[in-house]
């Protein structure tokens, strides 16, 4: 882990790998800049996000919080097209590798969700959750700390204290889009 940062505007990887090592989601970002609740990356639309099996490109805009505490990540997209505003990767060792430009964690299944509308929020995943927890044998204190963690968040987001306001996020937002960066082309 190192506390070097990538410059302001670089292009990164944010690369999730499953409790056992299996790679998971890698996502093609931007640096944005930090603030008292962490590190901000970015993702244009149209840039990739792919894991074995699956892949997508961004249908709009999206900031990704990587916090000073290492169990999650808050992603809040601008204008997605089913509503998906907040949605928080419950994680662990999420950190900056040796390498600044690429950003690590292990994905722990727990989400929690925010969409506008009627279906509001809630602790996404949970099946998946006690599916894996089995699996890859999380520690006991692992389980623990993320099932109360989850709670805490869905509460946060709910009240939309910072940084899961959308005050917090849309100034990341803004500066991504100043950045003027074009959709990638298709592979």
């Amino acid at each position: 882990m190192t506390d070097v940062r990538p410059a302001l505007g670089a292009e990164m990887i944010f690369q999730w790998r499953k409790w056992d090592g299996s790679p998971h989601w890698r996502h093609e970002c931007v640096y944005l800049g930090a603030d008292e609740w962490g590190d901000w990356i970015g993702q244009p639309t149209g840039w990739l996000s792919a894991r074995p099996g699956a892949s997508f490109v961004a249908e709009t805009p999206n900031v990704t919080l990587i916090p000073r505490r290492p169990d999650f990540a808050l992603t809040v997209n601008r204008a997605h097209p089913r509503g998906m505003r907040v949605y928080i990767d419950l994680g662990w060792e999420i950190e900056w590798s040796d390498d600044p430009l690429l950003a690590t964690g292990i994905d722990m299944d727990l989400d929690v969700v925010r969409v506008v509308g009627e279906r509001g929020t809630w602790v996404d995943d949970r099946d998946e959750w006690a599916e894996h927890s089995a699996l890859f044998g999380y520690p006991p204190e692992v389980v623990t700390t993320l099932e109360a963690l989850a709670l805490d968040l869905e509460e946060r987001v709910r009240a939309q204290v910072a940084p899961f306001d959308d005050a917090t996020a849309d100034q990341w937002l803004d500066r991504l889009d100043s950045l003027g960066l074009p959709p990638r082309s298709p592979a």
